[in-house]
């Protein structure tokens, strides 16, 4: 993964103004700043350095492989060309604390070896096998032609622009006397300008101070390709980013998985459960009492009845948790429905789909709007609430908007955090905007997948 910090010329990642002063910083236009500003430096500085740098990596790199390559006849092959990789990987994180410190590019560190067991030949096949360790060479052996022309042309354009823009001084400095019979505008005998010479100098200095202004981005041009070198070959590549995504993803998977069953446990043993013990006890009491005390049986009977009914209820509400029927039955639409007809303040439910998602992806999609709507409740204040769910191509749109007193952040570690990493693990996406004051707009998006096709 690749950041880019201090973007824009004006953006100095290393400057201490404050915002009031970047703003009078930002009075001239970009491009005459651009000369002027320590990016641009530093990127020259990048390009001045990856010449001798790439020289050094490519004669490296082509001598230790040639060496190994030319060794494989015998037991040292293979180790000295296991070395001419491990060095390559070390200067590769070289060149990513360069670009990290000149051009300010964030590239996360590639994947570690991984070794089956200990010792040399573990570590050397690790090395031989591994994507990073070959695209650090190919990096070193591609980078040098390419630093040749880009300092050829940096070096060029920023010699030419800066002397033809001074152009006057040295002149100065040391005069022509081509112009001698003319008129002389200023000077003395000697060291002056006549009239023949000023055309001259004002066309080469405009010409030098274009070339000036344009160099900078020609320079922010030739570090794209390095940002691009650099990220592409030195960073991790986008199948092991993958692979350690879907590791993460499915380690949320499971903690959900078993904090929902834990939740479900103890709803039972709290709720339903204790509720039926005590049923069976009084109805066990009713019936002893039933020959005795009519009248006390009854009403024992009675207070059964509506233990009962409460802890039918308990059952609904934990099966409604677990997979609520109407969702299965009527999709998403009823279902949201009845979750808004729970929610202690009015919401609107509008459900544009023409067909249903997969059960995985419907199922996450209620809990979600099903969590938004609790917290709603609970803790936004808010005299209305709307939701809005729709297909965008193949992602599945959610959006639940509040006019709740706001600050809702889910970075905090609160339930939206939970809600974040859970969707996260299905490829989903949660955003949530919410200044101080509201109004509160939690959008969620889900990979669309369709129903299976019934058999």
């Amino acid at each position: 993964m690749a950041t880019e910090y201090g973007q824009g010329y004006g953006l100095d990642s290393g400057s201490a103004f404050s915002a009031g002063a970047g703003e009078r910083r930002h009075r001239l236009p970009a491009g005459l700043r651009a000369p002027f500003e320590g990016r641009s430096w530093r990127e020259f500085g990048y390009v001045l350095l990856s010449l001798p740098v790439s020289i050094l990596m490519f004669t490296y790199a082509v001598t230790m492989v040639s060496l190994g390559a030319g060794l494989l006849v015998t037991f040292l092959g293979i180790p000295v060309l296991a070395a001419a990789l491990a060095g390559c990987r070390g200067l590769g994180a070289l060149e990513r604390a360069r670009a990290r410190g000149l051009l300010g590019l964030e590239v996360s560190a590639p994947e570690p070896l991984r070794m089956k067991r200990q010792g040399m030949m573990a570590w050397i096949g690790a090395v031989l096998k591994s994507g990073t360790s070959w695209r650090a060479l190919l990096y070193a052996v591609l980078h040098l032609p390419w630093a040749v022309f880009s300092f050829a042309v940096a070096v060029s354009v920023w010699v030419c622009g800066w002397a033809m823009l001074t152009y006057p001084l040295w002149f100065w400095a040391f005069p022509m006397y081509a112009g001698q019979d003319g008129i002389q505008l200023y000077g003395d005998g000697r060291h002056g300008v006549y009239l023949d010479n000023a055309f001259e100098i004002s066309v080469t200095a405009l010409v030098g101070l274009s070339i000036v202004l344009v160099t900078p981005w020609i320079v922010r041009a030739l570090t794209t390709v390095d940002r691009l070198l650099v990220h592409g070959l030195l960073g991790p590549s986008p199948l092991a980013t993958r692979v350690v995504e879907l590791e993460s993803g499915r380690g949320v998977v499971v903690d959900t998985a078993a904090a929902d069953l834990r939740r479900i446990e103890r709803d039972l043993h709290d709720g339903a459960q204790a509720r039926l013990v005590n049923l069976a006890m009084d109805l066990g009491l009713a019936k002893e009492k039933l020959r005795e005390d009519p009248q006390a049986a009854a009403r024992m009977v009675d207070e059964a009845h509506g233990e009962v009914k409460t802890a039918l209820q308990e059952l609904r509400d934990l099966a409604r948790g677990i997979h609520p029927a109407v969702l299965t039955d009527r999709g998403l639409d009823a279902a949201l429905s009845a979750v808004a007809s729970r929610c202690t303040v009015p919401v609107q439910v509008d459900v544009d789909l023409t067909e249903r998602p997969a059960p995985a992806i419907e199922g996450i999609a209620y809990f979600t709007v099903s969590e938004l709507l609790q917290n709603i409740s609970k803790h936004s204040r808010a005299t209305w609430a709307a939701v809005e769910v729709w297909r965008a191509e193949n992602r599945l749109m959610i959006q639940v908007v509040d006019n709740g007193v706001g600050g809702a952040d889910a970075s905090a570690g609160s339930g939206l955090a939970g809600l974040a990493g859970r969707l996260d693990a299905v490829d989903g996406i949660l955003v949530v905007d919410s200044p101080p004051g509201g109004p509160t707009r939690v959008t969620a998006e889900l990979p669309w997948r369709a129903e299976p096709a019934p058999r």
